[in-house]
């Protein structure tokens, strides 16, 4: 049996899911479970070790019950807050005219990869284009041009997050098959190449974070992670005296993005339960309040160059997105006629599970991650015979999945993103590289002092006098001759 397995760590729930590729393109989802996790993940973060790695132990094993099957490593999505784009430059001074070569583009890239941030790793690198002397170019190879500057979107996260991530998986024995950074995959899996390619926004709704990724000529332009999302507006009902379970009700029953003044019913009190009520008008402005700093802080993300471009026009997902009146809100912000909700994934999904199945957007993240996923994440069959050891069924033994260290050239803004073994090996690899480089210089230097040397000893003026003396005696004894 081959399947595959994602994880996607959520601020409310850690989601666990396996499915099966087939031949026609589709997905069939063999498993779903969750577990809660707003005690070990706040604002798309781990906080918590011990508590994630626990939550990832009961998601595997839950998994394994079901599927009657080991699991040897899981792909896991990266994001969150702090996440964020900046962009950086790189630029390479030739001599005279000089045609570029794929050599001088790796350069430029490791260059950029290579940059050091206070606090900050870079988890991928977007090539956004290059600058060959004054023309801008996707693929410079092959042009001859005295200056090469490299764009980059440089996406960062913060050190101690993207640790705390890899040891809750070294925690829990469960190997990671892949990282991928969560807001890329998704946008791959709902947005059309047409949107990306014409310029579009994507803004994730969630409930600790809102997430916005803007596109243009295919190419990801921008991306950040604001800390604001659905529970912000229960807490903001919860104001009104009321208990957080109770305001998210209240906001699931009767909360809407946008009401038009005149639909407003100042003497309407909605019910809580038999004993209590909230004002509409109150209830509403409170919504609608919170719902409309959501929107501005999202928009506020999108570059000014971008802004009145997006002739994809705007995508929302994710929890959020399901609020009535979400779109008329959107569009009264931002004065972008052109906005879709995306309910769901473009692949097609086989499943029997009532959260997939309703399509509202809460599962696009997971779902796009495991359309990531082509490596089979099956171990042995579990067997409930009291003579079977489970000694070689951890998912530690596949802890090295990549054994060759990959080079982040080739995995630069997909939205892989190495995990701490990889970039130790990396690192290593580069350093090997480095001392062999070293040790060639050194003795290419040595040969030609070697040669500087023989030259300046067959050209000093006591050999040329002993040249001249043989040549001389030669030239006397074929005239006697």
């Amino acid at each position: 049996m081959e399947f595959i397995v994602a994880i996607e760590l959520g601020s409310s729930k850690m989601t666990g899911i396996a499915g099966r590729k087939n031949l026609d393109g589709s997905i069939s989802v063999l498993a779903v479970v969750k577990e809660d996790s707003t005690s070990c993940i706040r604002k798309g973060v781990v906080y918590n070790i011990d508590k994630t790695a626990q939550c990832i132990t009961n998601i595997v094993k839950r998994l394994k019950t079901i599927l009657k099957t080991d699991i040897t490593q899981v792909y896991v999505g990266v994001g969150g807050q702090s996440i964020r784009g900046v962009k950086n430059v790189i630029v390479k001074e030739m001599e005279g005219e000089t045609k570029v070569t794929q050599e001088m583009i790796n350069e430029i890239m490791d260059a950029n990869r290579n940059m050091s941030y206070p606090e900050q790793e870079i988890l991928d690198a977007a090539t956004q284009e290059y600058k060959v002397d004054v023309q801008y170019q996707l693929d410079p190879v092959g042009i001859q041009c005295s200056r090469l500057e490299g764009n980059f979107l440089n996406i960062l996260w913060r050190k101690t997050f993207y640790r705390n991530l890899n040891k809750c998986f070294d925690n829990a024995g469960i190997a990671i098959a892949e990282m991928y950074l969560a807001p890329l995959a998704m946008a791959d899996s709902v947005l059309t190449e047409a949107e990306k390619r014409a310029g579009c926004v994507l803004i994730d709704l969630g409930a600790d974070t809102t997430t916005v990724s803007v596109y243009s000529k295919n190419i990801l332009r921008h991306l950040a992670v604001i800390p604001l999302g659905g529970n912000n507006i229960t807490k903001d009902i919860a104001s009104l005296q009321l208990e957080e379970r109770d305001a998210e009700k209240l906001k699931l029953t009767y909360g809407s993005a946008f009401t038009d003044n005149a639909d407003i019913d100042n003497t309407l009190n909605l019910s809580i339960d038999k004993d209590r009520s909230v004002e509409s008008r109150k209830f509403i402005e409170i919504v609608e309040g919170r719902v409309n700093e959501i929107i501005a802080n999202a928009w506020f993300q999108v570059p000014n160059e971008y802004a009145d471009k997006l002739l994809g026009g705007i995508i929302i997902t994710g929890g959020g997105s399901n609020m009535p009146n979400i779109e008329r809100a959107i569009r009264n912000q931002t004065h972008v006629e052109k906005i879709r909700i995306a309910k769901f994934v473009t692949h097609t999904i086989d499943s029997n599970s009532p959260e997939i199945n309703a399509h509202d957007g809460t599962m696009n993240t997971v779902l796009a991650l495991l359309a990531k996923g082509d490596m089979n994440c099956a171990g042995d069959e579990i067997s409930n015979s009291l003579f079977d050891s489970d000694d070689n069924k951890t998912g530690i033994q596949t802890a090295d999945l990549h054994k060759t260290p990959r080079n982040p050239n080739d995995i630069q803004g997909k939205g892989v993103v190495q995990t701490e073994a990889e970039k130790k090996m990396a690192e290593e690899e580069a350093r090997r590289a480095e001392e062999e480089r070293l040790h060639r210089e050194e003795e290419e230097r040595l040969e030609r002092e070697r040669q500087e040397a023989e030259e300046r000893r067959r050209n000093s003026p006591l050999r040329k006098a002993l040249r001249w003396i043989k040549d001389f005696g030669k030239t006397i004894t074929d005239d006697e001759e």
